[in-house]
């Protein structure tokens, strides 16, 4: 088994966790932008809210990895294809800047993530405005030109199924799964909460909203599993690590939940729906 100690997962684009901690180191800095000078002027529509890139003129998206875009105080934050970003923006009366100083990541990603990285990127650095239309978030020139498209992040976890990659052992430690073995969620609609932890099949209840999410006891199977070795030791590990969520947060394909110290608990990506 690998352990790997973190403060902040985002096993973005299915990369290692060696490569997590790394983005963490470099969205945890700040830009240059000079506050006081900021336009005190609601941005209606960008408070607290994350996209998902949708339309990048000339260029065809793939399916994954995804470039999302997240503005929390003067923050704005996400993945650019490629790598993680951290900045400063300005926004008020339909105008919108970022500062053009980011902090990124530096992984070696295809070339074909690569060129989406450099044309997001691209279209941050000319944006001079923005429109909430139809529920999209518009990015534009300043010409008033479209440069891209987001859709609003879905925030909810009701009808969604996970794949994890990491979990808290319990011992200060966030560690990848053991390889041969799956660990899985599924939030059903009507607040069942179902998953294998690689071993046995469980289920009970949840609550979610707001960023909050609070996991009730689970019940599971009884099947004793000796191989791979370290299973059943993982699987209590996982169970025990749902049992302390108190926070879910998603982005693009990713699940991160937290513990209330912010500790992180556990890093899943999307699967298939319940029931396909």
């Amino acid at each position: 088994m690998r352990l790997v100690r973190l403060a902040f997962v985002d096993a973005w684009q299915g990369l290692g966790l060696g490569a997590i901690v790394l983005a963490a180191m470099f969205l945890a800095g700040c830009s240059g932008i000079d506050t006081a000078t900021r336009d005190a002027s609601p941005a209606p529509g960008l408070t607290d809210s994350a996209w998902i890139l949708a339309v990048l003129p000339g260029t065809t998206l793939p399916p994954a990895p995804q470039a999302t875009l997240r503005f929390e105080g003067d923050r704005a934050t996400g993945g650019d294809g490629c790598n993680r970003y951290g900045t400063r923006f300005t926004a008020a009366n339909g105008q919108l800047a970022f500062d053009p100083q980011r902090t990124s990541t530096r992984l070696a990603c295809s070339e074909s993530a690569s060129q989406l990285a450099r044309t997001f990127n691209a279209a941050l650095d000319d944006a001079r405005g923005y429109r909430i239309e139809a529920g999209s978030l518009v990015l534009l020139n300043a010409n008033g030109s479209t440069l891209a498209r987001f859709e609003p992040q879905p925030q909810t976890l009701a009808g969604t199924a996970w794949q994890v990659d990491a979990y808290n052992n319990g011992r200060e430690a966030v560690v990848s799964v053991i390889t041969g073995t799956q660990l899985t969620l599924e939030f059903a609609a009507d607040g069942e909460l179902r998953g294998s932890g690689g071993c046995n099949k469980f289920n009970g209840r949840y609550t979610a909203g707001e960023g909050r999410l609070s996991i009730g006891q689970v019940a599971s199977t009884r099947m004793a599993c000796m191989q791979p070795e370290g299973s059943m030791a993982q699987e209590a590990a996982f169970l025990a690590a749902l049992q302390s969520v108190t926070r879910a947060s998603r982005e693009a394909d990713r699940l991160e939940l937290r513990t209330a110290s912010g500790a992180l608990a556990v890093s899943a990506r999307l699967a298939a729906p319940p029931g396909r």
